[in-house]
């Protein structure tokens, strides 16, 4: 029987779509004395992310491509991310670095080489697992968001914002020099990258742009998704 984790031990996140792979990981994971979770998608990993102190990811998932899924966490958290993929070229290499990865480990491997970087990345990340992460605070111009106490400010004047509205716009707010697409948007706000996308982000954009002021803060890319804007 696997030991059971540790008190306060490290929390975790295997994001593999493959379940044999998965519980093959967790299991391990889980005799070394740490609390693991699993995720088989990108959209519950973008979900999920917060309440773990490291993440293990495969690029190949079946709603949205690894590195996506990365530089939506990356944007927001500064988890320590190690991806363990099939991929094995310098290129992918490179574009997983570039999308936040801490680490990047080819299938397959040693599993003592796995927790050998794992514990690296935790001592360069410095986690404590008994203090939990601070919410980050954005700011982009005169707004201001703090995802730690979920409250928006514009020019000191607090912004009433629903739950959603709150997260497109810390996301958006968070990459403020990207255009984030619409099904990273789905998947990263409404956990959902599988059903049309309808008009529920342009009705939420609509709203956003009503109680910011000016349709100029958030821009439209036709064909692709929305960014930040700079009024």
């Amino acid at each position: 029987m696997p030991a059971l984790p540790l008190a306060g031990a490290v929390n975790v996140l295997v994001v593999e779509n493959d379940q044999h792979s998965a519980d093959a990981l967790l299991q391990g994971l889980a005799r070394h004395g740490y609390a693991t979770r699993s995720a088989t998608t990108g959209a519950q990993a973008l979900h999920g992310h917060r309440e773990a102190d490291l993440i293990l990811i495969d690029l190949d998932l079946p709603d949205l491509d690894g590195l996506e899924v990365c530089r939506g966490i990356r944007a927001v958290s500064d988890l320590p991310i190690i991806a363990v993929t099939a991929r094995g070229s310098e290129l992918d290499c490179v574009l997983c670095l570039q999308a936040g990865s801490d680490d990047y480990l080819v299938k397959p491997y040693g599993f003592r080489e796995l927790l050998a970087r794992m514990e690296a990345v935790l001592r360069r990340a410095r986690v404590d697992p008994a203090q939990p992460a601070a919410g980050g605070v954005v700011t982009h111009g005169p707004l201001r968001i703090d995802a730690g106490a979920r409250a928006a400010t514009l020019d000191g004047r607090p912004l009433d914002l629903t739950r959603k509205e709150f997260d497109l716009l810390h996301l958006l707010a968070s990459q403020p020099s990207t255009v984030i697409p619409r099904r990273q948007i789905m998947a990263q706000v409404w956990d959902d990258a599988w059903s049309p996308h309808g008009r529920t982000v342009d009705t939420h954009v609509g709203t956003l742009r009503s109680k910011l002021g000016s349709s100029a803060w958030i821009v439209t890319v036709r064909g692709v998704g929305f960014r930040i804007g700079n009024p």
